[in-house]
C-alpha cells in the first residue's frame, strides 16, 4: 500500500509539471487514483474476513458458568411429536442471554428460534469459533430483527437436555465468542412425547378416589429422596400426588411453569403436585434453601401404575 501511494504521488507531480501536455497526464493520474482506491478496498475487505476468523481468547470473555445436566435425560426429535413448544435455554455466559425460545419439531428434526436479550451479535454457529471461522459465510446463521427491535437466531438443535457448543460473532469486537447452551425439555408437555409407556388417568380407568403408588426419584446429587409409596388423589379425571421430601430445605416445587408451595409448616418439605401421567418420568424442579443462594434442582419422578392401590374410606 505504501509503494502504491508513493507511485500515485509521483504521477500527480508529473501531471502538475506537464499541464501543458493536456489530457494524457490527467488520464494517467485518474487511472492511478482508481487503482489505489481498489487496492485500499481489497485491503479493508481482507481485514474484515480475517477479523471474522478471529476467536476470542479466555481472558477476553466474561466469566463462564458450568451448566449442570446431572440427572437430565437426553431428548431427541425422535422422542417428540411434530409441533412448536416454548422452552427455556440455559447459557454458560451472562453476555449471551436468551430471553425466550420456541422449539419446532418437524419430521425428525428440531430447530430453535432464540430471541436474545441484546443486539450485539451478527452471526451464530452451532459449534466452536474455530469451526465457524473455517466454514463458508452461507453456513453461518444471521439474526432476524423483530418488530420490537430484538434479534432472533434460528438454529438446529441436535438434542435437548445436553450441553451443546454455540459460538457467536460480536459486531463490536469482530471476534467469535464460544458459549455452551442447554435446550431444556422440561417445558414440553407430557403428551407431546412419543412415549407409549405413558399412561394417563383415563388410560388406566381410575375412578375418583385416594390411591397409593410407588414413586421413584432421580436427579440432583443423588442424596435427596421422597417417601414411597406416595398418596395420589384422583378427581374429575385429574391426579395429584403428595410428595414428602427427605429434608425441610425446599421452599417450592415446579412442574412445567406451574409452581407449588409447601402444604406444611413443620417437618420435611411436603407438596401436592399435578401428575400428568404414570410409568413415564415426570420432570420436576425443587428449589433448595440448603445452600448460600437458593436455586432450583431438576429431578424426575416416576409413578409406577402397577403398584396403584385404592384406599378405601
Amino acid at each position: 500500500m505504501h509503494k502504491l501511494k508513493q507511485f500515485t504521488f509521483a504521477l500527480a507531480a508529473v501531471c502538475a509539471l506537464s499541464t501543458a501536455c493536456g489530457q494524457p497526464g490527467t488520464t494517467e493520474t485518474t487511472s492511478a487514483s482508481a487503482a489505489e482506491t481498489k487496492a485500499e478496498t481489497t485491503v479493508e475487505t481482507t481485514a474484515a474476513v480475517e477479523s471474522k476468523a478471529a476467536v476470542a481468547s479466555g481472558n477476553e470473555t466474561a466469566a463462564e458458568q458450568t451448566i449442570d445436566t446431572v440427572g437430565l435425560v437426553p431428548v431427541s426429535a425422535a422422542d417428540l411429536k411434530n409441533g412448536t413448544y416454548d422452552i427455556s435455554v440455559e447459557s454458560s455466559s451472562s453476555m449471551f442471554k436468551i430471553i425466550s425460545c420456541a422449539l419446532t419439531v418437524q419430521d425428525g428434526a428440531m430447530t430453535a428460534r432464540m430471541t436474545m436479550g441484546g443486539t450485539g451479535y451478527l452471526y451464530v454457529y452451532m459449534g466452536t469459533g474455530e469451526e465457524a471461522s473455517k466454514v463458508p459465510e452461507s453456513d453461518l446463521i444471521s439474526f432476524e430483527e423483530n418488530s420490537d427491535g430484538t434479534h432472533s437466531f434460528t438454529v438446529p438443535v441436535e438434542t435437548l437436555n445436553e450441553v451443546l457448543p454455540c459460538t457467536a460473532f460480536s459486531k463490536k469486537k469482530e471476534k467469535w465468542y464460544d458459549r455452551e447452551l442447554v435446550f431444556e425439555a422440561s417445558g414440553i408437555p407430557a403428551d407431546a412425547f412419543l412415549n407409549t409407556s405413558l399412561k394417563t388417568v383415563e388410560d388406566l380407568g381410575l375412578a375418583d378416589g385416594t390411591y397409593t403408588v410407588e414413586a421413584a426419584l432421580t436427579g440432583g446429587s443423588g442424596r435427596a429422596s421422597v417417601e414411597s409409596p406416595a398418596v395420589v388423589e384422583v378427581k374429575d379425571g385429574k391426579a395429584e400426588a403428595t410428595i414428602i421430601w427427605s429434608s425441610s430445605n425446599y421452599d417450592y416445587m415446579r412442574v412445567d411453569e406451574e409452581k407449588f408451595l409447601p402444604v406444611n409448616t413443620e417437618g420435611n418439605s411436603t407438596f401436592v403436585i399435578t401428575v400428568t401421567g404414570f410409568d413415564s418420568p415426570l420432570t420436576v424442579y425443587a428449589d433448595t434453601t440448603a445452600m448460600s443462594t437458593p436455586h432450583e434442582i431438576e429431578y424426575t419422578l416416576t409413578f409406577d401404575s402397577s403398584t396403584l392401590e385404592e384406599q378405601k374410606q
